[in-house]
């Protein structure tokens, strides 16, 4: 059972159900296994709990 993770900021559900779809239909068709046996977990973090290049995402979109 291969399982696919992301970690990402917050996700809209259209975008979340796009990225299970086309991560599972890559791998499918890289791996040669069928869809049915892949996982994807999406986990979303606050903006302030990612830090890019010593700063909180959260300050860096307030720019």
């Amino acid at each position: 059972m291969p399982v696919i993770t992301l970690d990402s900021s917050r996700l809209t559900k259209a975008q979340k159900a796009q990225l299970a779809k086309e991560f599972t239909e890559s791998a499918a068709r890289i791996m040669e296994l069928p869809k049915e046996v892949f996982t994807v977990l999406l986990r979303e973090n606050d903006a302030d709990n990612i830090g890019v290049g010593g700063t909180l995402l959260s300050d860096r979109q307030k720019k």
